[in-house]
């Protein structure tokens, strides 16, 4: 079997801070100030400064992409791109190739905060939300649904869709002798964001869905669905490109991986 129009997918977000000004009733404060408000409200409600899932503002989309034509892994829109274009291009490509959708925790949160996004910003997306209504072949397998195989999200269907089975994608790639994350982890994202790394969110989100891709492969290894031999020659592929792709945190993932399976 070949794998292909599979889209691995990750977004990086930080507080929304318009939203947290109009909720919290914060003129004046910077989108610092703001932000820090956010987590202190939220920790005193739950314990935890992550964010309702509400409160997020999508700043970094990459895909890792398999078709017929090869692998290459990329983010989408500008560094200087808005939210709404960034998250626009992400519905409009599900719009058009209809691919497999491939995430680590994509159900528990990457999805519900596009969903929100798109709302917010007035966009469509048809495809991605058809059920059989007009495709009659969406009403068995969808991407809505859990127990379907148009998003395969990768944490909750290895955790036998049991919370106290999940583990983290960083310790899950590691495990499989991948890279893991490098760099920066989600809770650098807000500070970084700051200071204007906004490249270095990109590249990190890059990396991530990589590491979800690899996963992916080897998911479909165990359930049968790649031979041995057509695994590697997957991951021979992105290996290549890799090498190819001229870009520093590439070069550093392709060196990890290295050094991890040896």
């Amino acid at each position: 079997m070949t794998i292909s129009n599979v889209f691995a997918f990750d977004i990086e977000t930080v507080p929304d801070v318009e939203f947290g000004r109009r909720l919290h009733g914060l003129e004046g404060l910077t989108d610092k100030q703001v932000g820090y408000v956010m987590q202190t409200r939220q920790r005193e409600q739950t314990g935890s400064e992550f964010l309702s899932l509400e409160q997020h503002r999508v700043v970094a989309v990459s895909v890792a992409m398999r078709t017929r034509d090869g692998f290459k892994a990329w983010s989408l829109g500008e560094p200087e791109s808005g939210e709404a274009e960034l998250v626009r291009r992400f519905f409009d490509g599900i719009e058009r190739f209809t691919p497999t959708l491939v995430s680590w925790n994509g159900s528990g949160f990457d999805l519900p905060v596009l969903h929100y996004r798109a709302m917010r910003h007035r966009l469509q997306a048809p495809r991605y939300w058809e059920m059989g209504e007009e495709d009659q072949s969406f009403r068995w397998n969808n991407y809505i649904s859990r127990f379907h195989w148009r998003h395969v999200d990768l944490m909750d269907v290895l955790s036998g869709f049991q919370g106290r089975g999940r583990v983290g994608l960083d310790k899950m790639a590691q495990l499989l002798g991948l890279p893991g994350k490098l760099g920066m982890s989600g809770e650098g994202v807000w500070d970084a964001f700051l200071e204007g790394r906004i490249e270095d969110i990109r590249n990190y989100c890059e990396t991530d869905v990589i590491n979800t891709y690899l996963i992916y492969l080897r998911f479909e290894l165990m359930r049968g669905r790649l031979t041995h031999e057509e695994h590697d020659r997957e991951c021979a592929l992105v290996q290549s490109w890799l090498g190819a792709a001229g870009k520093p945190h590439l070069g550093e993932f392709l060196q990890a991986w290295a050094a991890g399976a040896g």
